[in-house]
């Protein structure tokens, strides 16, 4: 894997983003603003996950209003999501918010612009612009013939330029489109021309069968190559399971560690127990893990303790059977019904003595 660029270094609400920081997982409600209880729940789940940052739609200032009651409710810093009303960024502002995402260019002008910037840095917060494939100006579709990686690029620039004429330069940026070497060319264009940090993600991914699968690719091409500073997973449904898709991202690189590392074969003519039940029960089970623990489940005695030698703890099965093993090494034999349940006595006794 590649060395990581070295970025400029922001703040947001306590985490560091870019300057050799570690890569941050963010993840945005889909809850009402409006709505604090439910809004704070969802917060609170993504956290126990591993989501360090957590990104709000501000529609209206209602919502904008009512940031204040939200954040002093949770734990992680919160950032506001921005389109067209200035004032809303101004609000959410004086609410508390940790930064903005916001695209300067479409929030009406000149003045409003140094309005909200002058705020921003008496609150010394920093925004994130955000252009996506889906809202590049006709201009830039004109000049380039559609959506290209210059088009993203010269889009997020002209956003960036904004800024800097106000000497605002506490940015991050993001460059958003579905198609994964799309989006792979325009980060990497945007990685030579800035030393501003890098927001990673694929939008619109889609459900968990294709998102997932879209995400990793591109998300952890970039990362391997040394892009990227923060990270979003945008999938169709419960934005927890972004989190712990964007941390096993993160986990496979190296990058991270965060929870318990399941290790599963895919099965082969040699298992005779329900491996595949098996291991989704452990691996349900393992959601709730939060220290670094290294779990595997094998189809056979053959090969799976040796295959899985570094792992802390593990099953392999046999006939209706199967042997529980630590570091490969074998502790007991046990019946294929008690085979979740005694896995577990091993990772809670390992949890105990660390």
């Amino acid at each position: 894997m590649h060395n990581r660029k070295k970025t400029r270094q922001i703040n947001v609400g306590g985490i560091l983003i870019g300057g050799g920081a570690p890569v941050s997982v963010q993840s945005m409600t889909n809850t009402k603003t409006t709505d604090t209880a439910a809004t704070v729940s969802q917060i609170n789940q993504l956290a126990e996950v591993g989501c360090d940052i957590v990104r709000l739609a501000v529609p209206d200032m209602d919502a904008a209003k009512n940031l204040g009651s939200i954040i002093r409710s949770v734990n992680v810093p919160l950032v506001a999501d921005i389109h067209f009303d200035y004032k809303l960024a101004i609000e959410a502002i004086h609410q508390g918010i940790a930064a903005l995402r916001l695209n300067p260019g479409n929030i009406g002008g000149a003045a409003h612009v140094k309005s909200v910037v002058t705020e921003a840095k008496s609150a010394n917060i920093p925004i994130r612009i955000g252009v996506n494939a889906g809202s590049l100006s006709r201009k830039l579709l004109a000049k380039y013939g559609g959506v290209t990686a210059e088009a993203l690029v010269e889009s997020a620039l002209e956003h960036v330029k904004i800024l800097e004429d106000e000497n605002f330069y506490d940015i991050k940026i993001s460059l958003k489109a579905h198609d994964v070497p799309l989006t792979l060319e325009a980060y990497r264009l945007m990685s030579e021309k800035v030393d501003y940090p890098l927001h990673l993600g694929i939008t619109e991914a889609g459900t968990v069968n294709t998102g997932v699968i879209k995400s990793a690719v591109g998300i952890g091409a970039l990362l391997a190559e040394g892009i990227g500073d923060t990270i979003r997973v945008s999938l169709t449904g419960d934005p927890v399971v972004e989190v712990r898709v964007a941390n096993e991202i993160l986990k496979s690189l190296g990058l991270k560690q965060f929870g318990a590392t399941l290790i599963a074969c895919p099965t082969c003519g040699r298992t005779r127990i329900d491996l595949p039940s098996i291991a989704a029960k452990v691996e349900n089970k393992l959601a709730t893990v939060k220290e670094n623990i290294t779990v595997a489940v094998m189809g056979c005695v053959v090969n799976g303790p040796g295959e899985a030698r570094e792992a802390d703890v593990g099953i392999a099965g046999a006939d209706g059977e199967g042997i529980i093993f630590r570091k490969g090494q074998i502790v007991r034999k046990v019946p294929e019904a008690e085979l979740v349940d005694e896995l577990f006595k091993e990772i809670d006794m390992i949890l105990m003595q660390d």
